[in-house]
């Protein structure tokens, strides 16, 4: 990791060197903005790219190409809708652009407007046929809204058009109920032996390859793809595991029982939001599903909102217990007017399933006291190890390695145990096993934690119809099953050291270990 992460550094210390000098001579020159710019993204510093962007579209405002690149990062970033007023003013320049469409595609997308991204791939199709990244893109959006086997054929159709396409391929496993036949195995296989081929394709084609050899049952092959991904998707993606503790330490020093009762009331009084928090691939989404079934309830999707205005207080977590009570209430309404363009009912509730919301837990107690908080859980090796199966396109860098998965799991288990200890009640756990084996109990317990009451379309959730954007997006358009609580039992023999990382959470699931607990 450390390797990784000095060439990323070496790299755009590089760049610095030839490019920085270079503006200080010509602070104008808006192209050479916009390839430190492009470097940074690559190396994963969105703001840094942002903010050079930003300076070449103030510099060159005909800069077009400037201004759909910070259209795009401001997309990814997860902040939409500051992206369709650069995307208006490119389409006043040239509306008919491919390009242009296939980012608008992307970006009214992400805001929720999925058939009108559907309409726009199909009318960019229309005009060029023959582009493999447009159908991939295109059967994205088709599997959202639950059209499967459409989307299965423009994947296909991506394939055929470029064989060595790995997101094509993973994004076919990536359905969960897809099964490849022989010749598919054989056409990544060979797709692996072509010289020249690019990285982002061959861990991708090694993860589709995992499930491929997964379903046929021969898991040390498995497993040596799924290794063999991570560990190139790492490279790129460096994780360092101390500084997840070392944030989770400052927030348990921080948030103490004591400072929550000196905060007293605050905050926004709205009981709108529904946080579904926790680890990835812990039955979030089946989760989502079940209350978005209800008639009060919005699924919109994980939103980054929550963690980017903690980020915007200077000092956190420190810092948050300063905030007056007009600045807490003022924070959880922007939080509301933010998320408010992912919102398409006047239902009184919505979901925001961000995972990565755990950590900020304390911080939306201040903010927004009424909001229901749910923490899925699922066993830690069922859990860890399935991350470690799914390739994830950004934002779970910790999941390319078993020690880090490991030690992520039992850095959000210690937080969210001292959430338990000093605000008791305030988050509802749902435990998948628990769910899996007696499915109405738990959802009646679900729901009249929520204050909700009970629907029988709940029970049915598999049959609502509704844009999932997530891996898991077909597993909970079916019953629930049972199969997923047991896959992680066949590849035990390889699972020393997550069960080292994991230590006493392994041992005391679903309990936390008494360790964590305030003494």
């Amino acid at each position: 990791m450390e390797a990784a992460l000095a060439l990323h550094e070496n790299r755009l210390d590089v760049a610095e060197r030839l490019l920085k000098p270079h503006l200080k001579e010509d602070p104008f020159d808006a192209k050479a903005m916009r390839m430190l710019a492009e470097l940074a993204w690559r190396i994963g510093r969105p703001r840094d790219a942002e903010h050079l962007l930003r300076r070449a579209v103030e510099v060159a405002p005909g800069f077009t190409a400037a201004k759909a690149q910070l259209a795009l990062v401001l997309g990814r970033m997860g902040r939409p809708a500051e992206a369709m007023p650069l995307l208006d003013e490119l389409f006043e320049v040239d509306g008919e652009d491919l390009s242009h469409l296939n980012l608008k595609a992307a970006t009214v997308a992400r805001l929720g407007d999925f058939d009108e991204a559907i309409q726009i791939y199909e009318g960019v199709l229309q005009r060029a046929p023959n582009q493999p990244r447009v159908w991939l893109s295109y059967g994205h959006m088709l599997k959202t809204i639950g059209r499967k086997e459409e989307g299965i054929a423009a994947y296909r159709r991506a394939i055929a058009l470029n064989p060595d396409l790995g997101e094509a391929w993973f994004s076919l496993a990536n359905l969960k109920t897809v099964k490849f036949d022989e010749a598919d195995v054989a056409a990544m296989e060979q797709a692996l032996k072509q010289d020249g081929l690019r990285d982002e394709d061959r861990f991708h084609l090694d993860f589709a390859l995992g499930k491929a050899m997964h379903d046929a049952g021969r898991t040390d092959e498995a497993f040596g793809h799924f290794v063999k991904g991570n560990a190139l998707r790492r490279k790129s993606q460096p994780y360092n595991a101390a500084e997840t503790a070392a944030a989770v330490d400052r927030t348990i020093a921080t948030f103490t029982r004591e400072a929550f009762k000196e905060q007293g009331k605050g905050g926004c009084p709205s009981t709108d939001p529904i946080f579904i928090v926790g680890m990835p691939r812990a039955g979030s989404t089946l989760v989502e599903q079940i209350l978005s079934s209800h008639s009060l309830v919005e699924g919109t999707s994980e939103l980054p909102d929550m963690p980017a205005l903690a980020r915007q207080v200077e000092g956190y977590p420190k810092a948050a217990l300063k905030l007056s009570v007009e600045e807490r209430t003022a924070i959880g309404e922007e939080y509301l007017r933010r998320v408010s363009v992912q919102r398409r009912t006047d239902k009184p509730y919505f979901i925001d399933k961000l995972p990565n919301n755990w950590l900020y837990v304390p911080f939306i107690q201040l903010v927004l006291p009424n909001a229901t908080i749910i923490d899925a859980r699922r066993h830690p090796l069922g859990c860890c190890f399935s991350n470690f199966r799914q390739h994830f396109a950004r934002g779970q860098a910790f999941t390319y390695n078993l020690s880090d998965v490991g030690r992520y799991y039992a850095d959000y288990v210690r937080l969210m145990s001292h959430v338990d200890d000093v605000l008791p009640g305030r988050v509802h756990r749902v435990i998948y096993e628990q769910m899996v084996g007696d499915t109405e109990h738990e959802i009646r317990a679900l729901l009249d934690y929520a204050g909700l009451k009970f629907e029988p379309a709940c029970l049915s959730f598999h049959e609502t119809e509704r844009a999932v954007r997530t891996a898991s997006s077909e597993q909970v358009r079916r019953p629930i099953y049972r199969d997923a609580t047991e896959e992680w039992q066949r590849y035990e023999l390889h699972l020393g050291a997550l069960k080292d990382a994991l230590g006493d959470v392994l041992a005391m699931y679903p309990d936390a270990p008494a360790s964590f607990r305030q003494r």
